[in-house]
């Protein structure tokens, strides 16, 4: 829109850009809360279904909440282990989803292959028109609200495994990119894996560089430079 308004005060179609008062920065004010293997472990631990098998999604596969519960069993390909990312889903309205980007395939884990076939066996909803989270509570016809099944599974489940601060179901997909940087994933992995349209949405406002990943950095320098020091002083 910024561009747009200079491109008519330059041709003068408009007096000034009115964009110029909106505050155009994304960057955050607060860093956000990513959990650690262990933490993530622990969590799944304590859910219950349907809440484990949507969060093991979720961490493994990066997918907004949107997506994530608007998967039908008909965008699962067990034969060629890739999730069908068609639609998305707020406010029980589905829609198209966010991006071009985010339509592209996304890989499956064969065991994470595994836990939803299990879940597949166990949901009174398995045909492949059915939602893959379908709620009981409208007999099927929709999936979980994402709020309903934080409440219900996710949160008790956060207490008990003592995890604090503000996690929600963007926690998820945030961990994950931090856990492939930290484990030395390149960035063009990462972006596709998260399917951003660039590689500087992912690096910006999802890796999180952990701690140690940033100490180790920081002795690979310190380390060169008191070598040279202490080959200067011999």
């Amino acid at each position: 829109m910024h561009a747009v308004f200079n491109h008519a005060v330059r041709w003068e179609w408009h007096d000034k850009n009115p964009i110029t008062q909106v505050r155009q920065s994304a960057k955050r004010q607060k860093v956000p809360i990513v959990l650690n293997i262990e933490q993530l472990r622990s969590l799944l631990e304590h859910l219950k279904e349907p809440g484990k098998t949507a969060v093991l999604l979720d961490i493994l596969t990066g997918l907004r909440v949107s997506e994530l519960l608007a998967l039908k069993w008909s965008d699962v390909d067990f034969e060629n282990l890739e999730l069908h990312v068609t639609r998305s889903i707020a406010l029980q309205r589905v829609g198209p989803c966010k991006t071009e980007a985010s339509q592209k395939p996304v890989p499956l884990d064969p065991e994470l292959a595994g836990v939803l076939l299990m879940w597949r066996r166990q949901s009174a909803y398995p045909m492949d028109s059915d939602w893959i989270f379908a709620s009981p509570a409208s007999k099927g016809k929709l999936p979980y609200w994402s709020f309903s099944i934080f409440r219900v599974y996710i949160r008790p489940a956060l207490k008990a495994a003592k995890i604090t601060g503000k996690v929600g179901w963007h926690t998820f997909r945030h961990s994950l990119a931090t856990i492939l940087k930290s484990h030395g994933e390149d960035v063009k992995t990462v972006q596709e894996l998260l399917r951003h349209a660039n590689s500087s949405v992912t690096m910006n406002l999802y890796a999180q560089a952990v701690t140690d990943i940033k100490r180790s950095a920081q002795s690979k320098v310190a380390r060169l430079v008191f070598k040279s020091e202490k080959a200067q002083e011999e």
